[in-house]
């Protein structure tokens, strides 16, 4: 898989004191690094970096986000807030 087909997915982190946590890929530094966003804390223009052997990747985002993700619009932040916010409650529940 490349590193850009891995923009736009969720992932959880297995490590650090972030474990756990829903994020969405928003760009891919290089190899080995990716940028996140929660739509909260973290957002597109402060991302979080992170390195791909912390995460996993779990599934695609809707198309409309990931337009969205790439053009940099701050009404991506509360889309992608929202998603994880219902992808984690399916997951806890």
């Amino acid at each position: 898989m490349q590193n850009n087909d891995l923009i736009g997915k969720v992932v959880s982190s297995v490590a650090g004191r972030d474990k756990s946590c829903l994020y969405v890929i928003v760009d891919c530094i290089d190899n080995d690094y990716m940028l996140l966003s929660n739509g909260n804390t973290k957002t597109i223009q402060m991302p979080k970096k992170k390195k791909l052997k912390h995460l996993l990747v779990l599934d695609d985002i809707s198309d409309d986000i990931k337009v969205l993700i790439s053009s940099k619009n701050r009404g991506a932040d509360l889309k992608i807030k929202r998603f994880l916010k219902l992808k984690s409650i399916v997951k806890e529940g």
